[in-house]
């Protein structure tokens, strides 16, 4: 057997797979189910890790630096413009 293909050892050691090898059939095997797992459990870790820290995350917006120095007469104008009314100053 010194000059033979892969084919011709494959089917010469195991004859039954040449049979029943189909061509246009090509499925992912075991390997692809492990890789598909592998990733599903990472996915699944790394939402539960997100849940965690988005859980941990205080969502309280901190006040207006801008707005505690403004005197108050200054952010009472405007709303009283719109609502028709004269201010003291006018």
């Amino acid at each position: 057997m010194p000059d033979m293909s892969a084919h011709l050892a494959l089917t010469q050691l195991v004859p039954f797979a040449a049979e029943e090898l189909d061509k246009n059939k090509v499925t992912p095997g075991v390997l692809g189910f492990i890789v598909f797992a592998v990733l599903a459990l990472a996915v699944w870790q790394l939402m539960k890790s997100m849940n965690r820290h988005m859980g941990r995350i205080s969502f309280e917006e901190a006040p207006d630096p801008a707005a505690r120095t403004a005197p108050a007469a200054a952010r009472t104008a405007p709303a009283a413009a719109r609502s028709g009314k004269a201010t003291a100053g006018e």
